[in-house]
């Protein structure tokens, strides 16, 4: 089981929850953050500190995003494992599912 981070992180990265991560497993892609499945401890530092409340754990992320799991997934399918996201930096790309996605608005 894992946590998933679902549409409204995209376009937004807030990344409060790459600070509360106490495993380094959110990852940061060009349009949005993914939570790596196999580094997630499913401790839940991230989901209370999320602005938009886009972080679900993977049981209960509504049904319109039930998709994003897939995407949090597939987004390692060519990086594996890599141990810390913070050694990696942004990684110059996205999920197909996300980059599909016109710009989202953050309207306050």
């Amino acid at each position: 089981m894992t946590y998933v981070i679902a549409q409204p992180c995209v376009d937004l990265k807030d990344k409060a929850c790459i600070e509360e991560c106490p495993v380094d497993c959110i990852y940061e892609g060009e349009r949005s953050l993914y939570i790596h499945p196999d580094e997630c401890v499913d401790c839940g530092a991230c989901e209370p500190v999320c602005p938009v409340e886009a972080i679900y754990y993977e049981d209960d992320v509504p049904e319109e995003w039930a998709e994003y799991y897939k995407a949090n997934v597939e987004f390692f399918d060519d990086l594996g494992s890599p141990g810390g996201a913070a050694k990696m930096g942004m990684i110059p790309k996205d999920h197909p599912i996300i980059a599909a996605l016109p710009p989202q608005s953050h309207d306050e």
